[in-house]
């Protein structure tokens, strides 16, 4: 019986193997073939690494032997294959790159590897390795909106004056409504995640009804002080601000970031703030809701325990958003603020003279 040859590993090279084995941002065949040095060097045989690494035996065996002939390196290098080599042609990928970039097909609003390879008969192989040559990824879009708030800058400064510099002797608040929270039910039963299959959920479901959580988050050690209401007008703000007077020490003066929905500004919400002068407004420029800390927690909450759970009443659900809340005001962590309002305001700038070079 023929015996595979014994690997023996020292401290560093096991220390590189084990990198290149867990690295993300290689080659899956080279943490592949970092695998096998290392399985072969706890004394496993090759029929029982290719089954542990879904390989084939001999390619198992092709490894192990190059590893011993040429280390950590040859583990990189790949045989040269026969047939005509698979590569762009610099002309064909200008080509690709300037048709990507400023045509459209005549029935879409951008190509896919295979209408933009059949408009420029090429193969969607070649059109594929062009894109990824240049970062090019047209099936992909991202959102955006630039406030036209005239006082945008001085808004800026305020709320981000206050996640930086915090006041002395008082709290800041970030505060906001996530309205509309549905609770759904599913029509079926999912099934659980297993080892190669995800857990499923049915795509129909019945509305049990909404409600609307109301939060505000301490910027200075993240707790969370929450209502749920079925409406959000300014009656229910108006009782989550009296709820904060409640829940926060008397002695500190509260200064609360909320943005510009006409709840915040109504004549009684205004009356009552005027009766309570350690309640100090700071607005977030229109169109800014990203400068909105609490929008970190409801984007978590929404992840981590509404969007994939079922609930039968609102009352369930107003539950579970109870609990997840208890939890986390348990064993909060802040959000930390790091990007400066300078930062800021030259990105908004470049994103302004972008959209009017797109405009001209």
């Amino acid at each position: 019986m023929r015996v595979a040859k014994t690997i023996e590993l020292d401290a560093q090279t096991e220390r590189e193997l084990r990198a290149l084995s867990q690295r993300k941002r290689i080659e899956v065949r080279l943490q592949q073939r970092a695998r096998i040095v290392l399985l072969a060097a706890k004394g496993m045989r090759n029929k029982d690494i290719a089954a542990d690494i879904g390989l084939d035996r001999r390619q198992v065996a092709l490894w192990r032997a190059r590893f011993l002939e040429g280390g950590i390196e040859a583990l990189s290098k790949d045989a040269p294959r026969s047939g005509r080599p698979a590569s762009v042609m610099a002309e064909m990928e200008s080509r690709i790159v300037q048709a990507t970039l400023h045509e459209k097909p005549a029935n879409a609003t951008h190509w896919s590897t295979r209408t933009l390879a059949k408009h420029l008969g090429v193969g969607a192989t070649t059109v594929r390795t062009a894109w990824r040559n240049n970062g090019l990824r047209p099936h992909l879009i991202r959102t955006f909106k630039v406030s036209r708030d005239p006082r945008f800058e001085d808004k800026l400064l305020d709320v981000v004056g206050l996640y930086l510099n915090p006041p002395e002797h008082a709290l800041v608040l970030s505060c906001d409504e996530k309205s509309q929270i549905q609770a759904l039910n599913r029509t079926q039963p999912g099934l659980p995640l297993k080892a190669g299959r995800a857990g499923t959920v049915t795509h129909d479901y019945k509305r049990h009804g909404t409600t609307t959580l109301f939060a505000a988050l301490n910027t200075l050690d993240g707790r969370v002080i929450s209502m749920c209401q079925p409406r959000h007008r300014h009656e229910e703000w108006s009782k989550f601000l009296k709820l904060i007077e409640r829940k926060t020490p008397k002695h500190l003066s509260l200064h609360l970031i909320v943005d510009n929905y006409g709840t915040h500004t109504h004549p009684d919400v205004q009356a009552w703030l005027g009766k309570h002068p350690r309640f100090v407004m700071h607005f977030t420029p229109t169109s800014a809701s990203w400068l909105n800390m609490v929008e970190r927690f409801f984007r978590d909450i929404s992840e981590n325990r509404i969007k994939r759970d079922s609930f039968t009443s609102v009352a369930e659900l107003e539950l579970a958003i109870e609990l997840y809340i208890a939890n986390h005001n348990a064993h909060p962590k802040p959000f930390i603020w790091t990007a400066t309002a300078s930062d800021i305001l030259a990105k908004v700038s470049r994103a302004k003279a972008a959209l009017a070079a797109v405009a001209r």
